[in-house]
């Protein structure tokens, strides 16, 4: 797919490699403000392998990661939150570096401001260079959707551009 159109989360879920969606799904279930996502994702297991959902609960986290991950058709709520989950716990360098590329204030990839400022279409330019630069294309396409889905006003600027692709 060469094309820019807005990726759905659920789609981009889909197209990730299993390895990537079983370690999202880790760190997701390691994810202490995604409660509700949890939920889904317990009755979705539940389902699957035919087991009351409090069975689920009790299984160990790399377990529960196995079964999720290899579920590929997920709701855009609970996509979104693992692809968001799998950036914070395995992405934080690649985070750093862009905010850095970007001048904007961070702690370990996190940034600082709770409402940061747009950053300018010549700033953005360099940044997204640098993180092609220094990451696989892939990776960057990740993250770069992930950051329109969280903050579309802050990121807009991401928009169209040939990073947003899948390969």
């Amino acid at each position: 797919m060469s094309s820019t159109e807005e990726i759905r989360p659920s789609r981009l879920w889909r197209l990730m490699p299993l390895d990537l969606r079983v370690a999202a799904a880790g760190a997701f279930w390691a994810d202490q403000q995604a409660a509700l996502e949890q939920a889904e994702a317990v009755a979705l297991i539940a389902r699957q392998i035919k087991f009351r959902p409090q069975s689920i609960m009790t299984l160990p986290i790399d377990k529960r990661a196995r079964h999720l991950g290899g579920i590929i058709l997920v709701s855009d709520l609970l996509a979104a939150r693992l692809v968001i989950s799998y950036h914070l716990e395995h992405q934080r360098p690649m985070m750093g570096a862009f905010l850095d590329a970007l001048g904007i204030a961070h702690e370990d990839g996190l940034i600082k401001d709770e409402s940061p400022s747009k950053p300018d279409d010549a700033t953005l330019d360099a940044g997204v260079k640098t993180l092609v630069a220094a990451y696989p294309r892939a990776a960057v396409t990740r993250y770069f959707w992930a950051l329109l889905w969280q903050d579309p006003e802050t990121w807009g600027g991401l928009k169209g551009r040939p990073e947003l692709a899948l390969e």
